[in-house]
């Protein structure tokens, strides 16, 4: 992995930054990891001060040395009340396409593990479909588990309920 990339968490009120964040996030939503399926133009329209008025939303871009944006991720503030600290899920992540394989994930998973000590959480916490045996690699790499109160129990699930 080169040296020469750059973390940047995203300013909402920083347009140039938004619409890098909006391309990439439609870049993922477009590959089948997302979705296999373009966000639509009013949702992508309105994101930008959906974002902005929402203080516990946190993105963050990873540009390589020419400036171009590489990868990123959307990260949402929740809370713990089984340690009365902070915990940031990471909602959407994605490298791109044509420069995958380059250990990318661990410098972003890295950074946002950063970012949310900083803040006082006490976990970071994700999804991943089960069929992306690379993004489950590279998440078992930077030490993330599947959750589990009592082992007895089994792991938790993630389920929706669409309104």
């Amino acid at each position: 992995m080169s040296t020469s990339l750059t973390l940047k968490k995203v300013d909402y009120t920083n347009l140039n930054e938004v619409e890098t964040l909006l391309d990439m996030l439609q870049m993922y939503a477009k590959d089948p990891m997302g979705g296999g399926g373009a966000i639509n133009q009013d949702v992508l329209n309105a994101l930008p001060e959906a974002l902005k008025i929402r203080e516990f939303m946190h993105s963050f871009l990873v540009f390589d040395s020419n400036n171009q944006p590489i990868a990123f991720a959307n990260c949402i503030e929740s809370f713990s009340t089984f340690s009365a600290k902070g915990v940031l899920n990471i909602h959407d992540f994605a490298v791109h396409p044509n420069s995958r394989g380059m250990g990318l994930s661990q410098f972003l998973l890295s950074g946002i593990a950063d970012f949310a000590k900083s803040i006082g959480c006490t976990k970071l916490t994700l999804e991943v479909l089960e069929g992306n045996k690379i993004a489950i690699a590279a998440y078992k790499r930077a030490g993330f588990a599947g959750y589990e109160l009592e082992p007895a129990m089994g792991k938790a699930m993630f389920w929706q309920k669409y309104l």
